[in-house]
């Protein structure tokens, strides 16, 4: 677990919650590990090149990469292996990565899930959707760096886990389908008789059963809000009519405050509260976070670093790579081999050394380097009709 961020003399200067002390502050922690721990690797892949291509391989997308020395370690490292490609870093902001790919200013975008409008101009500019491969998971703690959300309560509520079907039923209401990508599915709808809006509903029993639930998370426009929406809204926008959603505003004494501590102020001094919240330095050990299951009948599993890592929390997060293939297409043998690097225990290596993220388990690896040694499909007929939005 990382400390909490401590100023250096550099950002005690600057007002708190400027730009300048933020870029200050963001610097600090992208030179410093936020953990030491290692995992196990072993059953990842050496990294062997299969073809020795040339060229530049243009990567553009999440600032964190270069913020921190891991971008830097990953091209120094892989020109070893193939010294005919040179990597051209434009790092600076994860909101350009799949913009920069579709316009053909990178090869490469490096970011969390695409927005619904990032797939459709993609889809209307290329007439394909994006491939994507998982090369990172999100951080335990580390705010920036994709820190991922657990689920809190009032520390005298009872209960200890809840499932995402039940997360479902406190945080959304009624709907009438939702989308994968780009496609709508109305096999999504459910009724409003699946809300649940009393503790009973979710398996509280005694003096809490009868007790409403109130809800606390992001204003919508935060990617946090998206994200908890496609992980378990199935990415509809159809939330509980009491949800309060909070964002950063600066206080009368300067002070930034931040919605992650609104959300945990709220619940913590609600008996009724429940939010979701991306965890960070010194969580306050003051309300309870619960234990989360992908099945109503578990198993429920507690929020730790190993269990990000290993993915079995259900709520992990991770940044992928996203590139074209064009139908019919294999990849761009310069973007394969970069990316068999980054999966490959060397790569990996290097992010577990920079301390931020965690590196991936064996099976996420298998399916990403799956997916760089497939043929994509040819167009058919029916996927040159313009059926998005």
């Amino acid at each position: 677990m990382s400390d909490k961020y401590q100023p250096n003399a550099e950002s005690k200067k600057l007002p708190e919650g400027s730009a300048a002390e933020r870029r200050a502050r963001m610097a600090q922690i992208a030179r410093n590990p936020a953990y030491t721990r290692t995992f196990d690797l072993s059953a990842l892949p050496d990294y062997v090149p299969e073809g020795h291509p040339t060229g530049t391989l243009r990567i553009s997308g999440n600032n964190y990469i270069g913020d921190s020395p891991l971008g830097g370690w990953w091209a120094a490292a892989f020109a070893k292996y193939q010294p005919g490609i040179t990597i051209k870093y434009d790092l600076q902001t994860a909101a350009d990565a799949i913009p920069s790919v579709y316009l053909g200013l990178a090869d490469i975008g490096i970011t969390h899930e695409p927005s619904f409008y990032d797939y459709l101009s993609y889809q209307r500019l290329k007439g394909t959707a994006p491939v994507g491969v998982t090369i990172l998971t999100g951080s335990y703690d580390v705010v920036g760096w994709q820190n991922n959300m657990v689920i809190v309560v009032n520390k005298n509520n009872p209960l200890t886990h809840i499932s995402l079907t039940q997360l479902d039923g406190i945080f959304g209401s009624a709907r009438a389908g939702g989308w994968v990508r780009t496609t709508w599915h109305p096999d999504f709808a459910r009724g409003a008789e699946k809300n649940i809006r009393h503790w009973g509903e979710a398996g509280v029993t005694g003096d809490w059963a009868a007790r409403e639930i109130h809800t606390y998370g992001y204003s919508l426009r935060y990617a946090t809000a998206l994200e908890f929406s496609d992980k378990v809204l199935h990415s509809s926008d159809k939330w509980n009519e009491n949800l309060l959603g909070f964002g950063n505003f600066v206080k009368p004494d300067g002070k930034t405050y931040l919605e992650a501590d609104q959300i945990v102020d709220h619940v913590r001094d609600d008996p009724d509260g429940i939010g979701y919240v991306r965890y960070h330095p010194n969580f306050p050990t003051d309300v309870k976070i619960l234990n989360l299951g992908a099945a109503d009948a578990g198993p429920f599993i507690p929020y730790t670093m190993e269990n990000l890592q290993n993915h079995t929390y259900p709520l992990w997060g991770g940044q992928s790579f996203w590139f074209d293939i064009p139908p019919g297409k294999k990849v761009d043998p310069k973007i394969r081999e970069f990316a068999r690097f980054v999966l490959s225990k060397q790569g990996q290596e290097l992010l577990q050394k920079d301390g931020k993220y965690l590196p991936l388990d064996a099976a996420t690896v298998r399916e990403g380097l799956k997916k760089l040694d497939q043929t994509r499909p040819k167009l058919t007929q029916a996927d040159h009709s313009d059926k998005s939005q």
